[in-house]
């Protein structure tokens, strides 16, 4: 992908669950909700504060995030579906607890 966000934005791939209930009911398209969770493809450089120096961000490439279902903007980037919002709008990170230090 040849697109780099600026800020604090992030692209997001959307996480496509299966489309098969527990019961093995196929669900079509049309009634399935939009999937929040995504695999971060592309990171900016983080946000300033008032006195501008970089914060950086607190996610990287890779990681599998939820994010709000109304959250961001939803493109096509190199024939690729993707979203971009703010890290601020990225509610959690999957499997972040063993890089976490208790504070």
């Amino acid at each position: 992908m040849d697109f780099f966000p600026l800020h604090d934005r992030v692209i997001i791939r959307r996480i496509i669950p299966k489309a098969i209930t527990a019961g093995g009911i196929h669900l079509p398209d049309n009634v399935q909700e939009k999937p929040q969770e995504g695999e971060i493809l592309s990171v900016g450089p983080g946000g300033r504060d008032e006195t501008g120096k970089l914060i950086p961000m607190s996610v990287k490439v890779g990681d599998h995030v939820l994010f709000g279902k109304w959250s961001g903007s939803e493109v096509k980037i190199d024939g690729t579906d993707v979203v971009i919002l703010k890290e601020s709008e990225i509610i959690g990170i999957f499997g972040a607890s063993k890089n976490l230090k208790a504070a």
